[in-house]
């Protein structure tokens, strides 16, 4: 048991045994299925959990890394150390009005299949998006025409010290596929959103059509993180990425997709060195080729396996 395990043992003695775990496989909480050991794993279930975690982190020097479903996250072999918080268990859901609520760990989809029952037309974008409302919030995701900030109206986030804190949409600084949040250590614990009423059957249908166009063009048969690389201007990093020859190309267990380029999928047992490698591999040659810097929409974290502490 190392340092970190061994303090956080002081540190958290109250906090309720079956929500916390050591040495835990993180491979088991990603799309991916990749990445190694994380030090410690903690299930809060209460803002004020969250807030007493960061707190004991900050002033025990502990790293703390947050982990919502894992969907656009490839975390490397060696793990994480220290603390990491799954906010699994935040997923309460409310509705008043035209306005919705989330609580972080969320599906997202799940968020769009409830503002349909409730005849609430505006999250339709992301009845396909395969992560957490946190998530989606942290890197403005999108699809089809629509976006986190489209909707979004503020945000309850646990600060980096541990206050809790709401911050309004203009706040938030969402662009193309990024928000304040990149680069902080802010955690966001609960997403309101701005609805309109609408036409459940059309509703629906919006949902349907989308949801078809993803199954249709998208390998989800094989475990991944989505879309790898953030557009280009000017440009679709899937286009490029073909039209480089790279399709159904191999390293270890990691394949870029056959069925839509812009994917790197799991096929035998990849690790995440393999996935950093096809990354930098499809880099080099789009770059080599079309003189275009592809940019990871995909975010990176833990430990070289190497360079695990044991």
């Amino acid at each position: 048991m190392n340092s970190y395990q061994l303090l956080s043992k002081s540190l958290f003695d109250n906090f309720h045994k079956d929500r916390i775990r050591y040495s835990e496989p993180i491979r088991n909480y990603t799309y991916t299925r990749l990445g190694g050991e994380a030090d410690i794993l903690m299930f809060p279930e209460t803002i004020d959990e969250v807030a007493m975690i960061v707190k004991q982190a900050a002033q025990h020097d502990i790293p703390l890394t947050i982990l919502g479903y894992g969907s656009n996250m490839i975390v490397r072999d060696g793990g994480i150390r220290g603390i990491t918080i799954s906010l699994q268990n935040l997923n309460q859901v409310s509705v008043d009005g035209y306005t919705m609520t989330a609580q972080s760990g969320a599906a997202i989809i799940d968020v769009s299949r409830q503002a349909l029952g409730e005849s609430l037309t505006g999250l339709e974008f992301a009845c396909g998006i395969p992560g957490s409302v946190g998530g989606a919030l942290y890197m403005n995701a999108g699809a089809y025409g629509g976006q986190m900030s489209d909707v979004v109206d503020s945000a309850v986030v646990v600060t980096e010290v541990g206050e809790i804190i709401t911050m309004q949409s203009d706040e938030l600084l969402l662009g193309y596929r990024k928000s304040v949040f990149m680069g902080k250590r802010d955690i966001i614990i609960e997403v309101k959103f701005n609805l309109q009423p609408g036409d459940p059957v059309q509703i629906k249908a919006k949902m349907d059509e989308l949801t078809y166009a993803r199954e249709s063009k998208q390998p989800l048969e094989y475990a991944s993180c989505g879309s790898v690389f953030k557009r280009p201007e000017g440009y679709f990093a899937g286009k490029l990425i073909q039209d480089c020859g790279l399709q159904g190309t191999r390293i270890g267990g990691a394949e870029v997709s056959r069925k839509h380029s812009g994917f790197i999928v799991n096929v035998d047992n990849a690790t995440a060195q393999d996935y950093i490698d096809m990354i930098a591999l499809i880099q080099e040659k789009v770059s080599s080729q079309f003189n275009v810097n592809l940019e990871t929409e995909v975010v990176i974290i833990g430990d070289e396996l190497n360079n695990a502490k044991c």
